[in-house]
This record gives C-alpha cells, sequence and structure tokens, in this order.
C-alpha cells in the first residue's frame, strides 16, 4: 500500500516502536562498526539513524522508500547517507554494494515479498546478511494493533486487518529467505515496547490514517469510528500503560558466487 501520511505521523503512530524494534534488528543481524549497509524501506529513518550509529558513520549507510516524504525525512535525520526514493523490488544499486541489507516493517508491503528479498540479496557481497522482520499479527504478539483489529471486528467480523500480509505469520520470513537461496537461514523473534500517558496517547494516531488501521478508520462514518473507540478503550487500562510487542524475524547468508 502507498504511505501518504506526513513522516511526523508515521513518527507517533509506529515510529515510536521502531525505537526499541530497530536496535534489536540490528544486534540480531550483526551489523557491526565500519560495515556498509542499506535500510530497504526506511519510512522516515528510524532504523536507519540506529544503524548509522551503530557502523559510525551515516556515509557507510544507503536508504531507500517508495514514499518521496518518508524519504526526504530519512535524508533530513540522516546527513551525509544515500537516501533514495524507490522500491525493494528494484533497487538502484549495483550487485555486491553492501555488507549487509536490513528491512524493518516492510515485507508485508512490498508489491512482491520474493523479488525485495531477492534485490536486497543480490545488493549484498557473499557472505553478508539479509535481514527482516514483521509484526506478529496472527498469534496475539503485537498489542498495539491487535487491540485496534479486535475493535473492528467487534464492528464487522468480516475485517480481515493485516493477517495475509507476507511476514506476519511465524516462520514466513526465514521461509522466503531460504526460497531465495540464502544461507544460513536464523528464524527467530524480536521484542519492542512503548509506554502511552493514557488512552488519548495512543488512540490519538489511528485518526491520522497511517497503514492499513489507520486508513480503515479514516473510511468509516462517525458513528462507527467511535464504536471502535470505544471497544479500544474498553480494552486498555485507565492511566499510563506499557504495551509490548513482537515481531517475526529472518535473517540468511548472501551463499558465495557460483
Amino acid at each position: 500500500m502507498e504511505f501518504t501520511a506526513p513522516a511526523e505521523s508515521y513518527d507517533s503512530f509506529m515510529g515510536r516502536y521502531t525505537r526499541t524494534l530497530a536496535p534489536a534488528l540490528v544486534d540480531a543481524a550483526g551489523v557491526r562498526a565500519g560495515l556498509c549497509v542499506l535500510d530497504v524501506g526506511c519510512g522516515p529513518g528510524g532504523l536507519t539513524s540506529t544503524v548509522a550509529e551503530r557502523v559510525g558513520d551515516p556515509r557507510q549507510v544507503a536508504a531507500i522508500d517508495p514514499a518521496p516524504q518518508f524519504a526526504e525525512a530519512c535524508r533530513a535525520r540522516n546527513p551525509g547517507a544515500d537516501v533514495r526514493v524507490g522500491v525493494a523490488e528494484a533497487l538502484p544499486w549495483e550487485d555486491d554494494s553492501f555488507d549487509a541489507a536490513l528491512s524493518c516493517l516492510v515485507v508485508g508491503f512490498m508489491t512482491d515479498p520474493d523479488a525485495g528479498l531477492a534485490e536486497m540479496a543480490r545488493v549484498t557481497r557473499p557472505g553478508g546478511p539479509v535481514a527482516a522482520c514483521m509484526w506478529d499479527l496472527t498469534e496475539g504478539g503485537m498489542i498495539m494493533l491487535e487491540t485496534f483489529w479486535a475493535a473492528a471486528r467487534d464492528l464487522d467480523p468480516d475485517v480481515v486487518g493485516e493477517r495475509l500480509r507476507a511476514g506476519v505469520r511465524r516462520g514466513d520470513i526465514a521461509h522466503r529467505l531460504a526460497t531465495i537461496g540464502l544461507d544460513y537461514v536464523v528464524d527467530g523473534e524480536l521484542h519492542a515496547s512503548v509506554e502511552y500517558t493514557d488512552f488519548d496517547d495512543f488512540w490519538m494516531p489511528f485518526t491520522y490514517a497511517v497503514g492499513p488501521a489507520g486508513s480503515h478508520l479514516a473510511g468509516l462514518d462517525d458513528d462507527s469510528r467511535g464504536q471502535i473507540r470505544e471497544a479500544c478503550r474498553s480494552r486498555l487500562p485507565d492511566g499510563p500503560f506499557t504495551l509490548e510487542a513482537r515481531a517475526w524475524f529472518g535473517c540468511g547468508t548472501v551463499p558465495p558466487a557460483a
């Protein structure tokens, strides 16, 4: 799907989870100082910033996103990084350009996830990792989104939500990495959390029309939106609260050239 919301709206909705998810992905992929790393589907730059800090020089980092406003924000937040507008399925870099390629919460939004992952492998040097993660949307691991979609199904039991997207099921990303020919594929999970000051802090970002949940809400009438809001409120504590989130993770190594 196309993300048209401003970068600041994404920050409020999902970017706050990236603050803890991105370091977990970087750790799991083995990113270290001195490497040249690509961030595919960079959004406003949450993972890009974490990678730049880890490798020690933003000039060693490249990033790409199909949303121009996200790429612009990522570029402004990571001076010196090579940030471009484009899609995962047609990366504008030569073969073997990077030591590692990462993608955070993007596989499920690729038009062709297998082609996107294959492109990540193409631009990564032999022996380098290709790693990706997506939220667990089938076993209740992403409480924020699960709360919203459960409330939406209270109103309409036929609502599918995001359960059919690539990568949201246990083992799906790892299976895809193995299918495209990567070696030493690892299948695991990553964890993140966000502290909310109150229910409004949780609810308001849904009204910014970010991602599938926000778009679904924006397409409803006022009465239906109010019903979903109250159904979400009934599922959450009063006052400040913390929500945990689990993402499915996959990482494989690019094999030697034939």
